[in-house]
């Protein structure tokens, strides 16, 4: 391997000055050190770098296959044991009969390796050069987790069924079971990754099975399109939905156990172009209602919110967009209020966590039970707290000022960036500026980011212009005894990926907030129409912390990362 190849490709590219390069080829020869250790070492490239240049000099393709999805049938051609001892892993087959099998893999200069493997697949090898840390995580992924064994045995009984099944023998066909397993194979991977959502999306040639791990969707299989009808007409029967209809979307829900861990799964079927896409979401039944300070309420956003939900009348918003974890908010605050003394109802569109305790109604709107209605026949029940799921228009902005105005306590949602944008959005409605600034008792705007993962962060200094950046931000919330430090996680744990959280640096999420109640200062600016900004602004004089501060904060303390905070709370 010509060592100017490798300086030449990273100085090419940037990697490398031309002063540096020469020094290299210098010291090389002089010193007798492996290429590697001395570009990596002492210059500083990064190992994966350096990979990428070195399979460019050997004219061998590179592949990452980090993040990739792979289907079962392509990883059954070489067995656990020779993918771990050579450090490789297949991800591709082409079409046709003999087609040409891919594999990744640490030393794709091992001839007397793909020779084996040509003899052990029966396929024609085609070697790739990949990051070793990459093979070896995707190796733990694969066949550890046994998700790809289990349907592929599946396949294997069900091929034969599945062809040849007729359209009005359908239910005879869903209760096989190897559909059965291949379903129950996707739930019990969606429990071991903590996963909140399912997705499976028909495709061209393929179905795409998706996991939503603390709010990020990873491809984790891809099943063979014949197999698409069959496995959604199995959920459906679950879910008890209609089978034969594909024309509209439908919703249903059923409960999944393994081990002790039981969950409550929402689905929702919808037509596609390539075949019916099926979402499903998890809500854990066991585990409890996190509290205010699980969910990263802390300090003087935490006691504004405290007092808010003490009085006994008065509407409370929580803003964000789908996703950002308002209801699981507002069931924190519940979980507080809710005893024998109070008579506490909410209306929900679905209900997703049901509360002991707690009267909960789910609209129906084709039966005329809409948050409108609901809320008006809620005022006849003697409710002492009142949870509107969200307020979408000017009826149900009216009732739910009219219930506070009447001495209930309101809580509800709104869809806005921030949480000064709900009191324009109100007014904007329906709802008259005086009747909001009377109502209103204090407004939460949210957004969920990553938890660093406790096991595998590590420390590290970022760059002058981010401290630059968040001093500015931060203001004289800076600690003034904080090294200047932030925190990563690394995904790895000595030469392993990091089994917590395995290998995202991330394990579970936390709340990224701002509070603040509705003083004599807001609600003046609220009677005349003030714009965001300037209530904004007001809000940040009386003392609120914004969302982009207490997620640099969090940063700081080594709860989550910079680039989560940017992420989700960037303006």
């Amino acid at each position: 391997m010509p060592a100017q190849d490798i300086v030449s490709i990273l100085a090419a590219s940037n990697k490398l000055s031309a002063e540096q390069a020469e020094r290299i080829r210098t010291e090389a020869l002089n010193s007798g050190l492996p290429l590697e250790d001395l570009i990596t070492g002492k210059y500083g490239v990064s190992h994966d770098d350096f990979i990428r240049a070195k399979a460019e000099s050997l004219g061998i393709p590179f592949m990452n296959v980090s993040g990739r999805a792979i289907t079962p049938d392509v990883i059954n051609f070489i067995p656990e044991p020779v993918a771990r001892r050579y450090t490789l892993v297949p991800f591709q087959l082409d079409a046709g009969e003999n087609g040409t099998l891919s594999v990744a893999m640490a030393d794709p200069l091992d001839f007397q390796v793909v020779e084996f493997l040509e003899k052990k697949s029966g396929r024609s090898i085609k070697p790739f050069m990949g990051f070793k840390d990459d093979i070896v995580a995707a190796i733990d992924e694969l066949y550890t987790q046994n998700l790809g064994a289990d349907v592929t045995a599946a396949l294997e009984e069900s091929a034969p069924t599945i062809k040849t099944y007729e359209a009005g023998h359908l239910g005879e066909v869903i209760r096989e079971a190897p559909i059965a397993q291949i379903v129950s194979a996707i739930l019990e991977q969606a429990i071991r990754t903590r996963a909140s959502d399912v997705h499976i999306e028909p495709q061209i040639g393929e179905t795409r099975v998706r996991y939503r791990v603390d709010g990020i969707l990873q491809e984790r299989l891809m099943l063979p399109r014949r197999l698409q009808d069959a496995v959604i007409s199995r959920i459906k029967i679950l879910a008890d939905l209609k089978i034969d209809e594909k024309r509209i979307p439908q919703d249903g829900r059923f409960n999944f156990k393994m081990g002790e861990s039981e969950v409550d799964l929402r689905v929702s079927t919808l037509p596609t172009v390539h075949g019916e896409k099926v979402v499903m979401r998890l809500l854990k039944k066991s585990g409890g209602i996190p509290t205010l300070n699980d969910l990263g309420l802390r300090g003087l956003a935490l006691k504004h919110l405290e007092t808010a939900i003490r009085r006994p009348h008065g509407v409370i918003l929580v803003t964000g967009p789908t996703g950002s974890g308002k209801t699981t908010t507002l069931y924190s605050v519940l979980a507080i209020l809710n005893n024998a003394k109070v008579n506490i109802m909410t209306l929900e569109d679905p209900v997703e966590y049901e509360i002991s305790g707690v009267n909960q109604v789910q609209i129906n709107p084709a039966a005329g039970l809409t948050f409108a209605t609901g809320l008006r026949s809620f005022l006849r029940q003697d409710p002492n707290i009142v949870l509107v799921g969200e307020i979408r228009d000017q009826e149900t902005a009216e009732l739910a000022i009219q219930a506070a105005l009447t001495g209930h306590l309101v809580f509800s949602t709104l869809h806005t960036n921030n949480a000064a944008g709900a009191i324009p959005r109100l007014i904007d409605l329906g709802a008259e500026p005086f009747l909001v600034a009377s109502a209103l008792n204090a407004l939460v705007g949210q957004r969920i980011a990553r938890r660093l993962c406790p096991t595998c962060k590590e420390e590290y200094v970022p760059d002058e212009a981010v401290i630059v950046d968040m001093k500015s931000v931060v203001g004289t919330l800076w600690p003034q005894d904080k090294p200047m430090v932030l925190y990563k996680g690394k995904g790895t744990v000595g030469d392993k990926p990091c089994e917590s959280c395995g290998g995202s640096g991330y394990l579970g999420r936390l709340g990224v907030f701002e509070v603040f109640p509705i003083t004599d200062a807001i609600s003046k600016l609220t009677l005349t129409r003030a714009p965001m900004s300037e209530i904004e602004k007001q809000a940040v004089s009386e003392g609120m912390i914004t969302m982009k501060q207490d997620g640099y904060l969090k940063a700081l303390e080594g709860v989550t990362t910079i680039e989560e905070v940017l992420r989700v709370a960037q303006d």
